[in-house]
């Protein structure tokens, strides 16, 4: 048993990720450590997916002549699906967090601070 999840070493990476992602995204207070919180959750999901699109003794999907004239195994191949999935996924994520950024600098100059809490009470005092 322990050498199964010795062997899986990977999974328990991404697993860590995601929680330090997670934990950042809820435990933390400041807009910009929330935001970076997200991001690290988003690595730990690409690396995960990538990871699992991938086989030992795989190769690349490009197929050769002799692969042309003869039968193609697509055993010997990986599946490239899950790597151009994630290469979309990468720039959504870059887009997510420029939006992010920009709305984040327009909080701060609206209320002159990035912390949640002071954020919430100034708009309770606003009674907006």
């Amino acid at each position: 048993m322990f050498e199964y999840i010795v062997s899986k070493y990977n999974y328990w990476v991404y697993i860590f990720l995601m929680m330090l992602g997670l934990y950042g995204m809820i435990g933390k207070k400041n807009l910009v450590k929330k935001l970076i919180g997200m991001n690290i959750f988003q690595v730990a999901i690409i690396l995960f997916y990538i990871s699992i699109g991938s086989k030992v003794g795989a190769s690349i999907p490009i197929l050769t002549a002799e692969d042309l004239h003869g039968s193609a195994n697509p055993l010997h191949y990986m599946n490239p699906l899950p790597h151009v999935l994630m290469l979309t996924a990468i720039v959504v994520g870059i887009a997510t967090t420029g939006v992010a950024l920009g709305i984040i600098i327009m909080v701060y100059n609206r209320y002159k601070t990035l912390a949640e809490d002071e954020i919430l009470e100034i708009r309770k005092k606003s009674g907006v």
